[in-house]
């Protein structure tokens, strides 16, 4: 028999229940020192693995054959291919950014009852990254099972609950989405202010990382200036670029695992429907990308098994089974070349795309610089480097959502299974994936409308 550990916003831990009943010596358990808060981020399978998966697989990045769709044996990501408004019955797309909540809500407590001078370095690091874990668990939740922000209706809106204390049995409620992106904010702000700028721990923040996830949370709010802003500190501390020239298209994945773009590491949940050997690329994504732009060949392999398709290789995890969707430069500067456009800072624009772009360009090749300077033209050009450089990297959910406000850019997503057509409208509701029904049932939280 097993039984369930709920902690108001889900669920946590399935443990058989004799263990439930043994009860030791509670002072033999406790975390109280810094070693012990320091211990409990070291953990990077449960820190940095399992974030939701469910955005990704429903974007327009990709596409399954029939038989591909049949084949994923999880029903949950069949139905979320096609959107259906059907009970999600997996929760581990819920309770894996959850526990890192409680991890980071239970080292927060530990460092609150200790005196902060007697090792204030250590102190500082563990405090900034316990923060820095805690707003990236919300903000991933966040992008999948709540509506984009829109500044009208975002203190109405439901997001997700928020829990900033250590138990496991309070009772949780939805917060807004204004204030579950206000709650973001200020984690990462902590972190800014106590991260160092070079970490030496493997799959721990860094400063650069903290200013990136406000970058990435203000792009997604529309707040365009201190998007610009972010992503402009987040690049003082970290700018290195791989040369798409060194890198090895003949090996399975060219991208090295914690290469020098990487700001901080995370992957997704595993997912049948996305991996190399099942999702195919969208044939329109992959004929924008010109001679010259060498993303086509490090990215994407043609598919063994149906002819003129190509597969996805270019992970910067280095595998196909989980996608990226940690911070790293580039997307830095990503979002300095569109927030610049929309802050009217053209040049600063300019240069950020560019020395993206050089990066990626085939050195036996003359590269042209972006000299546009109209913003109506250069907006949707950044845009759609934008999609060409950061896909299968967790991002095309969340910029759909945002872009989906303004009509220059709202586009219908398609999908054809076994001859039935299903549509997702712009700014539809079902860009809020549904909770895990045992979410709702256990927790007693409202659904998602519908």
């Amino acid at each position: 028999m097993k039984k369930y550990i709920t902690i108001g916003f889900g669920i946590l831990f399935c443990a058989c229940s004799n263990y439930l009943d043994y009860k030791p010596d509670i002072k033999m358990v406790v975390p109280k020192s810094l070693k012990d808060a320091e211990l409990l981020l070291n953990d990077y399978t449960a820190l940095n693995e399992g974030y939701p998966i469910y955005g990704e697989l429903g974007t327009d990045d990709y596409y399954l054959p029939d038989a591909n769709w049949e084949g994923v044996t999880d029903i949950d990501q069949r139905n979320t291919y096609i959107w259906a408004d059907q009970p999600y019955r997996n929760v581990i797309q819920w309770q894996r950014p959850y526990k890192v909540v409680y991890l980071a809500n239970q080292v927060i407590d530990i460092l609150s009852k200790l005196d902060r001078n007697n090792e204030p370095e250590k102190y500082n690091r563990t405090l900034g990254a316990a923060h820095f874990y805690r707003a990236f668990a919300f903000q991933q939740l966040l992008e999948v099972f709540s509506p984009a922000y829109v500044p009208s209706t975002a203190a109405s809106e439901m997001g997700i609950p928020i829990r900033l204390d250590p138990g496991i049995d309070g009772k949780s409620t939805r917060a807004s989405v204004e204030a579950c992106y206000q709650q973001i904010l200020s984690d990462y702000l902590v972190a800014a202010n106590n991260l160092i700028v070079n970490e030496s721990i493997v799959g721990r923040p860094n400063k650069a990382a903290a200013y990136a996830g406000m970058a990435r949370a203000y792009l997604n709010m529309g707040d365009f200036p201190k998007a610009f802003l972010n992503a402009e500190e987040g690049l003082k501390l970290k700018n290195q670029l791989m040369d798409f020239n060194q890198l090895n298209p003949n090996v399975t994945f060219p991208i090295q695992r914690f290469n020098v773009e990487v700001l901080f590491p995370a992957t997704t949940t595993v997912s049948a429907g996305m991996n190399y050997n099942n999702g195919l690329v969208d044939s329109l994504l992959i004929k924008s990308y010109t001679t010259g732009d060498l993303r086509k060949t490090v990215f994407f392999q043609e598919s063994d098994d149906l002819a003129g398709a190509f597969a996805f290789r270019g992970s910067f995890q280095g595998t196909s089974s989980s996608l990226f969707t940690g911070f790293t430069t580039s997307e830095l500067y990503l979002i300095k070349a569109e927030a610049g456009v929309r802050a009217n800072k053209i040049p600063e624009s300019l240069l950020a795309i560019n020395t993206l772009l050089r990066s990626r360009w085939d050195k036996n090749l003359t590269y042209t610089n972006v000299a546009v300077t109209n913003p109506d033209v250069l907006l949707p050009l950044i845009l759609q480097e934008r999609r060409k450089e950061l896909v299968f990297r967790g991002r095309r959910w969340s910029d759909l959502k945002r872009l989906n406000q303004d009509r220059r850019f709202q586009k219908t997503l398609i999908r054809k299974i076994k001859g039935v057509e299903y549509q997702l409208l712009p700014n539809s509701l079902f860009y809020a994936y549904r909770l895990p029904e045992i979410v709702i049932e256990q927790a007693e939280i409202p659904q998602n409308k519908r």
